[in-house]
């Protein structure tokens, strides 16, 4: 199954639009029905050419009975039942409609409701991002989700930014880059200190978070330029402490910005350029390989949870149960960081024998097993609640998960360290090196359990290059690595020649 995912102001408004989607060749439209702001190109729509959507919204009708302290916004740039009008388009070309929903992403929400947002060790609030730990916050969910099913009755629903989102936003005018935080720093600045999650955690993880944030930064060193032979001054940015050096891999990307639609599938408040997807969940210092960031990018800095092990586990890490499912480690060793990864024989490389140290259980130490097992919980309590109120009201609808099976992830693609049998579809994000993408997925694939399937959520716009056999050997890759869906982002966003390369592709692969 291909899915093509749009917003309702790419349908309403547009006649053409349905039919052109239908010409790619997808069989699904992820449309979505809770959306985050943004500034989107609109290059076909008969009346703008650039749309700017200052806040997030709702786009069903909203029946304020149904709600409780929190309320969605209503759209103002599309008529109020947008959703509806698009889905109606969209049926009559012959195409099937799954509601694509961002759910703790809100900004407007956030900034009216401070004490439910995420809050960093020192106190500091994201206002885009709603904590799940808060039940005003679960039941705002619970709600968004009850609503899209019975208002809406799409033929499947998405759930993206199901867990807390972290530090990495790609927000308007950015300006954090200068701190030289590393992604181990991101994550850690991801963690949640909210008055819910706070007393969660052991004692003194605040302070330990603090500490490790403001040890001092390296000293810099001269930099000989190529050309000139000039001597500027120049710092490395590396995870503190430093992974051993045989926890590099060969040609592997300084950073990744694998985000989701937003976040991801998500961007940020105002959430970026028109071709953004989901959030960026880190600054770009620094240096990782082999594993997973919570933006979804597979590093050295993290577990990948997932691929089977061999030797000695990381604390708590998922093991390989009955038929490759993952279940917990019944003994785990707070003391172990290092472990040994292997990917199956039938994944064609995409990730090999490595040993590495997770930079995010050395930062935390001995407090590590407990903060990680919290933050599992807390995707794990807010993705439960969902499941249940979707099969109350639509028992029947397939759920779709954008998923990263890193547990430390935070942003548009959840915490999935341990699988769920109660999806449909794991999603992993496919924004980035095309190696490090495969390596997530075979680790989704391995947490499968049997009848669910592994989707690719597949960037086809900048700097992706607008190339058919090259769009197609990336997918034959993800194919290869246990995909067996596609999730094209994004059809509304791209240039009648990325249509074109997207067909293509899709042609290719029959």
């Amino acid at each position: 199954m291909n899915v093509a995912y749009v917003y309702p102001w790419d349908i309403v408004g547009d006649p053409s639009a349905p039919a052109r989607l239908a010409d790619l060749g997808v069989d699904v439209i992820a449309l979505a029905a809770s959306y985050h702001s943004t500034r989107a190109a609109t290059p076909y729509h008969p009346e703008h050419r650039v749309l700017d959507v200052p806040h997030p919204a709702f786009y069903l009708p909203i029946r304020p009975r149904a709600w409780s302290r929190l309320v969605p916004a209503a759209p103002t740039w599309t008529p109020p039942d947008a959703y509806l009008q698009a889905q109606t388009a969209l049926r009559k070309a012959g195409l099937k409609v799954h509601a694509w929903t961002v759910l703790t992403h809100n900004s407007y929400l956030g900034t009216r409701f401070p004490d439910l947002t995420v809050r960093n060790a020192f106190g500091d609030p994201y206002p885009y991002a709603l904590c799940p730990a808060h039940e005003d916050v679960l039941a705002y969910c619970e709600t968004l989700v009850t609503e899209i099913l019975t208002l809406a009755e799409p033929d499947g629903l998405i759930l993206e930014a199901c867990g807390p989102m972290g530090f990495g936003h790609q927000s308007v005018h950015e300006k954090t880059s200068g701190a030289d935080w590393t992604p181990t720093d991101a994550d850690l600045l991801s963690l949640c200190f909210c008055t819910a999650c706070a007393p969660q955690y052991p004692p003194g993880t605040a302070a330990r978070v603090r500490t490790t944030i403001d040890r001092p930064q390296p000293t810099p060193g001269p930099l000989t330029t190529p050309a000139t032979g000039t001597t500027v001054a120049t710092t490395t940015s590396t995870d503190a402490p430093t992974a051993p050096s045989s926890t590099s891999t060969p040609n592997a990307p300084t950073s990744v910005d694998a985000t989701s639609g937003d976040p991801a599938s998500d961007g940020p408040e105002s959430e970026g350029p028109p071709s953004e997807g989901p959030p960026s969940e880190g600054p770009t210092s620094g240096t990782r390989t082999l594993g997973t960031s919570s933006a979804g990018a597979l590093t050295s800095g993290a577990p990948t949870a997932g691929i089977p092990a061999t030797g000695t586990a990381a604390p708590g890490a998922p093991t390989a149960g009955p038929a490759g499912n993952a279940s917990p480690d019944p003994d785990p060793d707070p003391g172990a960081a290092l472990r040994t990864l292997t990917a199956p024989d039938n994944t064609g490389g995409h990730a090999t024998l490595r040993h590495h140290t997770d930079p995010m259980e050395l930062a935390l130490g001995p407090l590590a097993n407990e903060i990680r097992a919290t933050r599992v919980s807390l995707s794990a309590s807010l993705r439960r609640h969902l499941i249940s109120a979707a099969r109350r009201t639509a028992p029947n609808i397939p759920i779709t998960l954008h998923a990263n099976p890193n547990p430390w992830a935070t942003g548009a693609f959840a915490a999935l360290p341990s699988g769920d049998p109660d999806l449909d579809v794991l999603v992993g994000n496919c924004w980035g090196d095309t190696t490090t993408d495969a390596a997530r997925l075979t680790a989704l694939a391995n947490l499968r359990t049997p009848g669910q399937r592994v989707g690719a959520y597949v960037l086809a716009l900048p700097p992706r290059p607008a190339d058919a056999a090259t769009l197609a050997g990336q997918l034959k890759t993800y194919a290869k690595a246990g995909a067996s869906e596609f999730h094209l982002y994004h059809a509304g966003l791209a240039s009648r020649h990325r249509l074109s390369t997207i067909a293509t592709a899709l042609r290719l692969l029959q």
